[in-house]
């Protein structure tokens, strides 16, 4: 991967409360909350089920256990949770070793942050086994962990993946930035006690007393990030 790395504005360089910045993935970093749709539809599909356009919003951003188990109830599909996110992950799977793209601006704020050695950790919902097939695109070397949906003891919209990447790198929640692109992700930054930057990908997000929204990652470098812990109180 190439990128140009900015400099710092001097405002910002130095005596930053800004301690580490914990980073979404799907919708995020990677343009891949269309994939979970399509396979979803796909798969209930294959099951002769089709799934109305309007439950995008409710599956999207969430643990696989809370949209594969609305997704059962809503269509009456004969198929187990457990089935069903095999069927899932699988697919997905699938789909990302064909094509992973990143969205706008992920490339250069990874660079960027990297050049600077700022703390960075990838907090996502989906499973370990999805997660590393995407740290192999994105680069391992980027961030100092990753924590994955089916290692806490519950996903976002709850705190503990950011409480667990923050306990992880040995900084406060409070002093940590967070950036989500759905409200799942938002509540559970904001729960942990983050400061958050929201980039919507499906679904629109207000902005928040303890969270800015932006349009496209593209807005978003390391100034920014800093300035975010003294421009929002």
């Amino acid at each position: 991967m190439t990128s140009t790395v900015p400099a710092l504005s001097t405002r910002t360089a130095e005596g930053s409360a800004l301690q580490a910045v914990l980073l979404d993935m799907d919708g995020t970093l990677v343009d891949t909350e269309g994939f979970w749709w399509d396979v979803e539809v796909e798969v209930f599909a294959a099951l002769g089920h089709t799934l109305d356009e309007s439950w995008r919003h409710v599956v999207v951003g969430g643990p696989m256990s809370r949209s594969a188990g609305f997704l059962i109830e809503a269509t009456g599909a004969d198929i187990s949770l457990a089935e069903l996110s095999v069927l899932l992950n699988e697919g997905f799977e699938e789909r990302i070793g064909r094509d992973l793209p990143l969205m706008p601006g992920a490339e250069r704020l990874l660079a960027e942050l990297s050049a600077h050695k700022m703390p960075t950790a990838l907090v996502t919902a989906s499973h370990r086994r999805v997660v590393d097939r995407v740290l192999g695109s994105l680069g391992a070397h980027h961030f100092a962990l990753s924590v994955a949906g089916d290692e806490v003891p519950r996903t976002k919209p709850h705190p503990d993946p950011y409480l667990a990447a923050a306990a992880g790198l040995g900084v406060d929640p409070a002093r940590c930035a967070v950036v989500e692109d759905t409200a799942t992700g938002v509540a559970a930054a904001e729960a942990a006690g983050c400061r958050v930057v929201a980039v919507p990908s499906v679904a629109p997000i207000t902005p928040g007393a303890r969270r800015t929204v932006v349009g496209s990652l593209e807005e978003v470098d390391l100034a920014f990030l800093r300035d975010l812990m003294t421009r929002i109180s």
